[in-house]
């Protein structure tokens, strides 16, 4: 879609210019979801902050995740991903388009997926990079009732409303630094 890849170009632009440092608060209410959740949640993926992303590692300098096994995406083959363990200071790899992965071991699916998105709608759309990872991903698994899937962005990333076809996967939740929607 030709409207999809100039809002991806714009949205770009201006997260590197508008980007700046969350800080730790930015994740309160994230907290208060998963607490409220009847959801028995062990694990939560993030994805490795590339090419001006929210610094999502910031919830490394949160105690109450802690408790949590942290996971982060991997590129298979046919245009899939899957999730695996992380820690923070564990070995990297670098996939085909840049982005770091961990070391693929068993494979985990995880209960809560914070996504990364290039923009955003008030009905919980987002665009990502095009490649249709984590649409493909989430919708394998969107009968799971376990999965709570989040976009993480800034405020300043949101549009109107976002052109969709039916592949596009609609997310739980939008976390910025104003709030959950």
């Amino acid at each position: 879609m030709e409207e999809k890849k100039l809002l991806r170009a714009k949205y770009l632009r201006k997260r590197k210019a508008g980007y700046f440092e969350i800080k730790k608060d930015f994740f309160s209410p994230l907290i208060n979801l998963i607490k409220k959740s009847h959801k028995r949640i062990k694990n939560i993926a993030i994805f490795y902050p590339t090419n001006h992303e929210l610094n999502i590692f910031k919830i490394f300098e949160i105690d109450y995740f802690r408790k949590f096994k942290i996971l982060l995406p991997a590129i298979e083959s046919n245009r899939s991903m899957n999730f695996y363990k992380w820690k923070k200071n564990d070995v990297i790899f670098l996939n085909k388009f840049g982005v770091p992965e961990p070391e693929k071991s068993v494979k985990i699916i995880p209960h809560v997926i914070l996504l990364p998105l290039l923009a955003y709608d008030k009905y919980k759309q987002r665009i990502g990079y095009g490649k249709g990872f984590y649409d493909n991903y989430l919708n394998n698994f969107s009968k799971k009732k376990y999965l709570i899937t989040i976009g993480v962005a800034f405020s300043f990333q949101k549009y109107h409303k976002l052109p969709v076809n039916n592949k596009d996967f609609k997310l739980d939740y939008i976390i910025t630094e104003k709030g959950i929607i």
